[in-house]
C-alpha cells in the first residue's frame, strides 16, 4: 500500500467518525428542538383554555391548530405520544403529541386532551437526515479529490527522485544531481541522496581500483613462484628429502592461484565489470569443454551422456559463459567416483549437469554447497568457490540455479534455469 493511500484512509476514517458524531448530535438536537417547540405550543394552548374556562365556565372554541377533546372520565395527566386517525387521509393513523390536564367546567371536572400533529416534524427530520448524508458524501468525496490533487502537485518532486534512483547506475561513475524543491523535507532527502551517491561512487571507484591492483600485483608473484617451483622439481640433483616438501609447496601454490582467480572473478562480478555481452552458443561451448576434459573423464572411467539441443545463442560475456560451463563440468568430474555417470543436458529452458557421487546425509541441505569455501571433501584441493561462482553468474544474468540430489541412484544434479 502506498503511503498516500494509507494516509488518506486514516483521514477518511477520522473525518467519517467526526462527521458521524457531529451529525448524530445535530440530528438529535434538531429533534429535541422540534419536540420542545411542539410541547411549548401545547402548554400555551393549555394556559389559554384554563384562562378562558375561568372566565366563561365552559370550553371556548380554539383559535389554534390541533385537536381538543374532553372527557368526564379520569385520564392520566401529562405529555405522551399517541397515534390518532386522520379523517382527511382515510383514517390513516398519524403521530401526535398529546397533553392531558384536568379542568373544571361549570363546577364539574373534565379531562381535556390537546393534540398536535408530529407529521411536519417527521418531514423535517427526514429532510435533516438526507441533508446530513449528502453533506457527509460531499465531504468525503472532497477529501479524496483534494488528496489526489495534492498527490500530483506536492509529491511530484518525490516521484522525480524515485525515478532518478531507479535509473541510477554506479558503473557510470555519476553522482545523482537532484534539484532543490519548495518542500523542505524533500530538499533534505535530495541533499542526503546526493551525498550518499557521492560516497558510493568514491567507494566503488576505490574498490574497483583495489580489485584491479590486487589482481595484477598478486598474479605476477604467484606465476613466478609456480615457475620456480616447477624448475626445482625438474632439477636432477634435488635432494630426496626436499622433493616432497617442494611438491607440497607447489600444490599449495596452485591452490592459492586457483583461489586468487576465483575470488577475483567473484569480485569483478559483484562490481558488475562484465557488462559487455556477445551471442554465445552454449552447445558448442559444452562440446569444446568436454573435449578439453576428455582425459579426466577417461581417467575416472566415467560414462558420458549428452543431450544437447541446438538452442539459439544467448547473449553472455564470453569469460562468464566459459567460467559457468567449466565450473559445472569440473565439479561433476571432481566429485564423481570411478566408473560413475556424467550426464550433460541442454535445452531452451535449462542446462543440467548430473553426476554420481558421495551420498548426502538426510539432514544435509544441498544449498549449503553454494556457500563460499564450502566443500564436500575438506581434503580436496579445490578452493570451494566453484558453485559460488556458478550461483553468482546465474544471479548476474537472472538465471535460477538449483541443486538436487536423488538418494536412490545417488545422483547429484545442478540445474541452471534460463
Amino acid at each position: 500500500m502506498k503511503l498516500l493511500a494509507a494516509t488518506n484512509r486514516y483521514y477518511l476514517v477520522l473525518a467519517a467518525l467526526l462527521f458521524s458524531l457531529g451529525s448524530g448530535l445535530l440530528y438529535f438536537g434538531v429533534l429535541w428542538a422540534l419536540q420542545a417547540e411542539v410541547e411549548e405550543r401545547l402548554f400555551q394552548q393549555r394556559d389559554y383554555l384554563v384562562r378562558a374556562a375561568r372566565r366563561t365556565g365552559r370550553l371556548p372554541t380554539t383559535p389554534f391548530e390541533g385537536r381538543v377533546s374532553s372527557s368526564p372520565a379520569p385520564q392520566p395527566p401529562g405529555l405522551r405520544d399517541v397515534l390518532l386517525p386522520e379523517p382527511l387521509e382515510n383514517n390513516e393513523l398519524e403521530p401526535y403529541r398529546q397533553l392531558t390536564f384536568r379542568l373544571v367546567l361549570n363546577g364539574r371536572p373534565q379531562w381535556v386532551s390537546l393534540s398536535k400533529s408530529l407529521l411536519e416534524t417527521e418531514h423535517v427530520r427526514e429532510l435533516v437526515l438526507w441533508l446530513l448524508v449528502g453533506v457527509l458524501g460531499a465531504l468525503l468525496g472532497g477529501v479524496v479529490l483534494l488528496n489526489r490533487w495534492l498527490t500530483r502537485r506536492l509529491w511530484a518532486p518525490f516521484e522525480h527522485t524515485l525515478q532518478q534512483l531507479r535509473g541510477y547506475d554506479v558503473r557510470r561513475h555519476q553522482v545523482l544531481a537532484l534539484p532543490g524543491t519548495a518542500i523542505e523535507e524533500f530538499t533534505q532527502l535530495n541533499h542526503a541522496l546526493t551525498g550518499l551517491t557521492q560516497r558510493v561512487v568514491a567507494d566503488y571507484r576505490t574498490l574497483k581500483e583495489f580489485t584491479e591492483n590486487a589482481a595484477h600485483e598478486t598474479r605476477t608473484p604467484l606465476a613466478i613462484m609456480q615457475a620456480q617451483l616447477e624448475q626445482l622439481l625438474q632439477l636432477p640433483d634435488l635432494p630426496a628429502p626436499a622433493a616432497p616438501l617442494v611438491g607440497e609447496l607447489y600444490a599449495a601454490t596452485q591452490r592459492l592461484a586457483r583461489l586468487h582467480q576465483g575470488l577475483t572473478l567473484l569480485s569483478k562480478i559483484d562490481n558488475e565489470q562484465f557488462a559487455e555481452a556477445v551471442p554465445v552458443r552454449l552447445d558448442e561451448l559444452l562440446r569444446e569443454k568436454l573435449r578439453q576434459l576428455e582425459d579426466f573423464i577417461q581417467a575416472k572411467d566415467l560414462t558420458l551422456e549428452l543431450a544437447l539441443d541446438p538452442v539459439p545463442a544467448r547473449r553472455l560475456h564470453p569469460a562468464l559463459a566459459d567460467s559457468l560451463v567449466s565450473n559445472l563440468l569440473h565439479n561433476a568430474i571432481r566429485h564423481n567416483h570411478a566408473g560413475g555417470r556424467l550426464r550433460v543436458a541442454l535445452s531452451a529452458a535449462a542446462l543440467e549437469v548430473s553426476n554420481t557421487g558421495p551420498a548426502l546425509a538426510p539432514d544435509q541441505d544441498p544449498a549449503q554447497f553454494f556457500e563460499r569455501f564450502r566443500k564436500r571433501n575438506p581434503a580436496s584441493g579445490s578452493p570451494g568457490l566453484g558453485l559460488s561462482i556458478v550461483q553468482r553468474i546465474g544471479e548476474f544474468y537472472g538465471f535460477g540455479v538449483r541443486y538436487e540430489y536423488a538418494a536412490g541412484p545417488g545422483l547429484h544434479t545442478l540445474r541452471v534455469l534460463f
